[in-house]
C-alpha cells in the first residue's frame, strides 16, 4: 500500500470507531471506481480475537520516517519511529497460546490462512499474494523438492461476472463441483444478472442427488451471499423459499451492506425483491425444464418432487398456483408420469372429477379393487406414493376446475340413477345383517354396506369424511400421542357369490355369520396395505372353515 503517517496511524488504530475507510469513501463519493469493505472502524480490532499482540509498521508515500505501532488490545498501544526502507504497510499478528477452548495454531497453518482468504475474499479484485510449498522435481533429476514460492491464492474475477459467451459448460461444472463439495455435474444451471432497483449477478445449481442430511433438521437451506465479490453470509436462507431449497448457488448484489445481519436480512428491502426474482426465475427454468426436457426433469422429480408436494402444502396452499403445474404423478395408463394439465386435456368424455389412489407401492395401488372399477369405466386413476400426496392434493382441491377425488373413499358417484336406486333398496332390505356384521367386526368399521363399484373382489375398505385411510397412516406415524381414527366402511360385492352367502348365513347360522365378518374384514384391511390387529384370531378362523 501507500503506508500511513504518525497521525494516521494514531488516528485510524488508535482511536476505536473512527472509520478511515468511511472517510475515504466521503472524500471520494463521486468516484465509480471506489470500492470498500469496512465502514464503522472496529474491522482491524478482529486481529485480537487470534492475536495478544499486533504490530504495524508503516511508512508513508509522504514522508522518510517509518513508524511502528503496537498493542496487546486491551492495555493501549505505543508508537514510535522504527526502520522501514520501502513505502507500505507489515502487520503483524503474534497468535495466542492454545487453551482449552480454542487450538490457535491453526491460523499458522499455510493452508488453513490459505483457505480463510479463498471463503472470504476470494473475488476481491485485487492479487493476495502468500508465500506457499510446493513440491516439484529438482532440475535436472528425478528427485522431488519442497520449496516456498509466492502464489496469488484468490480468484479475483469471479465466474459469475463474466459474460456467458465466456463461460463453458466446464467452467460451471468444474466451479460448482469445487464450489460446493459435489462430485457429480448438476442437473441445470441459472446464471443471471440484473440491473434496476436492485442489481446482482446470481449463479445457481440444480444438484442431480440430494444431499445426505436434505430430509432432516440439521439441513441448512440458502445461497452465499456476496456484496461486490466479498463474502458476507455462507448460507442465506431468506432468498430462498422452503420448497427451493435444494438450489445452490450464490448472490452478488452491489446494494447490500457488508455490515449485514441475520436480524436486519428479514427487513432488508433489496434482499426482498432478490429473493422474489430468483423465485420467478427458479420457477420459469423448471417450467422449461419440463416442457423441453422431460426425461431429465423427471430424474430430477424423482429426488425432489416431495419437496415441491411439501411447498404446495404448506402456508395453507399460498403458493398452489406457482408450483401445481410442476407436479408429476403415476398414470394408471402405462404407470407413467404425468402432469396435472396432462390429466385434464386427456379426461374421457363425461368425466368430472380427477381420480386418485393412494398406497405405499404403484403395484400395491393397482391391486385395489376400487381402482379396478375405476378403470373400468375408462377413467385414469392417479397413484399416489408420497405421504405428502395425499394433503397437497386436499390444498390444491381442483384444477381446471376439475376436483380432485379418492377412489377409496365412500363417494365416487359413479352408477347412474338407477343404479343408485337399486343399490340403496337392497342395502335398506339387509340393514339387520350389516347391523350383526358391524357388532361383529367391532369398532373397526362405522358401517358395513353393499356396493356394484367392485368388479371381480368380494369386499373392500372405503372412508367417509374429510381423514382417508391412508391419510390415517400417515399421521398416525407422526411421534404424537394424538392419534386419529377414519370412518372406515366395509363394502361387500352385491355381485359375488359372498353376498348371498351372508344372507344365508344371517337366517341360519348367525355364530358362523359372526365368522365370515372378521375374516372378511381381515381380508378388506389385507388388500388396502393395513395391518390385522389380531392374525392369530384370523388364522383360528380360517382353519375352522377349513376343517
Amino acid at each position: 500500500g501507500c503506508g500511513m503517517t504518525k497521525d494516521e496511524l494514531e488516528n485510524n488504530l488508535g482511536t476505536i470507531a473512527r472509520s478511515g475507510s468511511f472517510n475515504f469513501k466521503k472524500e471520494n463519493e463521486k468516484a465509480d471506481d471506489v470500492d470498500i469493505i469496512g465502514q464503522f472502524g472496529v474491522g482491524f480490532y478482529s486481529a485480537f480475537m487470534v492475536s495478544d499482540e499486533v504490530t504495524v509498521v508503516s511508512k508513508s508515500y509522504k514522508e522518510d520516517i517509518a513508524y511502528e505501532w503496537k498493542s496487546t488490545g486491551a492495555d493501549g498501544y505505543t508508537l514510535k519511529e522504527t526502520e522501514k526502507t520501502d513505502v507500505g504497510t507489515i502487520i503483524t499478528l503474534h497468535i495466542k497460546p492454545n487453551s482449552e477452548e480454542e487450538n490457535y495454531d491453526e491460523f499458522l497453518d499455510d493452508y488453513r490462512i490459505s483457505a480463510l482468504v479463498k471463503k472470504y475474499s476470494d473475488y476481491i479484485r485485487y492479487p493476495i499474494i502468500m508465500s506457499m510449498p510446493e513440491t516439484r522435481k529438482k532440475e535436472g533429476s528425478d528427485e522431488y523438492e519442497t520449496v516456498t514460492a509466492n502464489k496469488t491464492i484468490n480468484s479475483m474475477v469471479p465466474l459469475w461476472k463474466k459474460a456467458k459467451s465466456e463461460i463453458t459448460d466446464e467452467d460451471y461444472n468444474a466451479f460448482y463441483k469445487s464450489k460446493f463439495m459435489d462430485f457429480d455435474d448438476p442437473a441445470r444451471v441459472i446464471h443471471s444478472k440484473t440491473e434496476g432497483q436492485v442489481s446482482y449477478d446470481a449463479l445457481m445449481y440444480f444438484p442431480k442427488h440430494a444431499p445426505f442430511d436434505y430430509y432432516t433438521k440439521e439441513f441448512e437451506k440458502g445461497l452465499q451471499l456476496y456484496s461486490n465479490g466479498v463474502l458476507i453470509m455462507d448460507k442465506c436462507g431468506d432468498i430462498l423459499p422452503d420448497y427451493y431449497s435444494f438450489v445452490k448457488g450464490l448472490v452478488d448484489s452491489p446494494d447490500i451492506s457488508l455490515n449485514i445481519s441475520r436480524e436486519t436480512l428479514q427487513h432488508d428491502y433489496q434482499l426482498k425483491l432478490i429473493a422474489k426474482n430468483l423465485q420467478k426465475k427458479i420457477t420459469t427454468e423448471l417450467k422449461n425444464w419440463l416442457k423441453n426436457d422431460r426425461e431429465s426433469y423427471e430424474e430430477f422429480y424423482k429426488t425432489f418432487g416431495v419437496q415441491l408436494k411439501f411447498g404446495v402444502y404448506q402456508d395453507y396452499g399460498a403458493n398452489k398456483d406457482t408450483l401445481q403445474d410442476l407436479l408429476l404423478f403415476i398414470s394408471s395408463n402405462d404407470k407413467k408420469y404425468v402432469t396435472l394439465k396432462e390429466y385434464t386435456e386427456n379426461m374421457s368424455e363425461g368425466q368430472k372429477s380427477i381420480y386418485f389412489a393412494s398406497g405405499e407401492t404403484v403395484d400395491k395401488i393397482d391391486m385395489l379393487p376400487q381402482v379396478e372399477a375405476v378403470k373400468s369405466k375408462g377413467f385414469e386413476v392417479l397413484y399416489l406414493t408420497d405421504n405428502v400426496d395425499e394433503f397437497a392434493l386436499g390444498i390444491l382441491m381442483n384444477y381446471n376446475e376439475k376436483d380432485f377425488k379418492n377412489v377409496l373413499s365412500d363417494n365416487l358417484d359413479l352408477d347412474t340413477e338407477e343404479e343408485k336406486n337399486e343399490l340403496k333398496s337392497k342395502n335398506d332390505d339387509a340393514r339387520e345383517l350389516f347391523e350383526v356384521m358391524k357388532n361383529a367386526i367391532g369398532e373397526g368399521v362405522s358401517a358395513v354396506r353393499f356396493t356394484n363399484k367392485l368388479k371381480s373382489h368380494p369386499v373392500c375398505l372405503t372412508s367417509e369424511g374429510a381423514i382417508s385411510i391412508e391419510m390415517e397412516k400417515v399421521l398416525n406415524q407422526m411421534p404424537n400421542d394424538n392419534k386419529v381414527k377414519a370412518q372406515v366402511v366395509l363394502e361387500i360385492n352385491l355381485n359375488h357369490p359372498i353376498a348371498d352367502k351372508l344372507k344365508s348365513l344371517f337366517v341360519t347360522d348367525k355364530e358362523m355369520l359372526n365368522s365370515y365378518s372378521k375374516i372378511l374384514y381381515a381380508q378388506a384391511r389385507l388388500i388396502g396395505g393395513l395391518t390385522i390387529e389380531n392374525p392369530t384370531e384370523l388364522s383360528n378362523l380360517v382353519c375352522d372353515l377349513m376343517a
